[in-house]
């Protein structure tokens, strides 16, 4: 039996966008090639709210945090986690010999401006990494108020990890001065994992050139003029099936709207979080709830496990909560092409399940 997902990813894909990944391979240094890259560049470069260079890479968005964090980092990078995927972009500097310090709020809490005001202030670092949306926790950060206070300090290439909220929710790059910011395929876009997608801006590729040390495969500046020297094709061949997927996702999600889309989000983000507060509690700090997932404290002491068992009999599967947070929580996701109704007919059977 299928189960309908509403974990944080992989999420459920139309199948007409499955179909695309069938569609007869071709050549990937030829025209087709090059016109495929470029229309999927410029539709992004709407959903980004951006001008600069769009760059996918055949990897998870892990593969683009690695490679943006060592391309872009000629000092020491400052790394602000709210969850278990800032303390893995750190891991990533460490293991890159990318020097670098983790400034870490307690799980549920958001980085603050002033905190990163803070650390900037003092001069040591020339880049920095932002969880946007934290799939751990269920806490979306606030970057309209971050953004700020970084205008204060251009030198500073500016990261995002919007892996986990691209395509649900508004993220204006160039109005938010991102210089890198990064998704990938299996989440709020609504396609297979396999394909990660960051933007890369004027200041970040400057950075890069005074890197000596970049990698090979996950080299950002190596992409960006690779693609310009060669007309939207990259240097290791990509998924052609993924990028078939995308170019036919991103149409339908223009289609649909980029407002109404980010409405639709909000919308199934209200109607879990109202539940959740009826029935259970809230993990993250309510002031920065997370628009595609939400992260509940398990305050009835269910059994989690013989939930989710009972809801795959129903054809349909949850998440437990993430890493130190399993079995004291479980998350929610409402991403992607879910529906208001969906998330209602899966509460419904939560209540009957739990007799609630």
């Amino acid at each position: 039996m299928h189960k309908k997902l509403f974990i944080p990813g992989p999420v459920e894909v139309k199948p007409q966008v499955l179909a695309r990944m069938a569609s007869p391979m071709i050549g990937h240094r030829g025209q087709e090639a090059s016109a495929l890259q470029l229309s999927i560049s410029e539709k992004l470069k709407t959903l980004f709210f951006t001008r600069e260079e769009i760059l996918l890479s055949t990897s998870s968005g892990s593969g683009l945090m690695e490679g943006a964090i060592r391309s872009c980092t000629a000092k020491r990078a400052a790394v602000f986690s709210v969850g278990a995927f800032g303390q893995r972009w750190y891991e990533m500097a460490q293991r890159n010999n990318v020097l670098a310090d983790i400034f870490a709020v307690e799980w549920g809490q958001a980085t603050t401006p002033e905190a990163v005001d803070q650390v900037l202030a003092t001069g040591k670092y020339d880049l920095i990494t932002i969880t946007h949306n934290e799939t751990s926790t269920g806490l979306m950060n606030p970057v309209k108020d971050i953004a700020a206070v970084l205008k204060n300090y251009p030198e500073v290439v500016y990261c995002l990890d919007a892996i986990s909220s691209m395509g649900g929710t508004k993220i204006e790059v160039d109005e938010l001065g991102v210089d890198i910011c990064i998704t990938s395929t299996q989440k709020a876009l609504g396609l297979p994992p396999g394909l990660a997608i960051c933007s890369f801006s004027q200041k970040a590729r400057t950075r890069a050139e005074e890197v000596p040390h970049r990698g090979y495969y996950l080299d950002l500046l190596e992409l960006y003029n690779y693609i310009c020297k060669n007309n939207y094709q990259y240097p290791s061949t990509p998924s052609l099936s993924h990028m078939f997927a995308l170019d036919y996702q991103l149409d339908l999600i223009l289609q649909e709207g980029l407002e109404a889309r980010f409405n639709r989000h909000k919308d199934m983000a209200a109607y879990v979080r109202e539940w959740a507060r009826e029935y259970f509690a809230l993990f993250p700090h309510p002031d920065f709830l997370s628009d595609t997932l939400t992260a509940i404290k398990n305050t009835r002491h269910i059994d989690f496990a013989g939930l989710n068992r009972e809801l795959g009999a129903r054809g349909m599967q949850i998440s437990n909560g993430y890493g130190a947070l399993k079995g004291s929580t479980f998350r929610i996701a409402h991403m992607a092409e879910t529906t208001v109704p969906e998330i209602k007919d899966l509460l419904q059977n939560i209540n009957e399940i739990l007799g609630l």
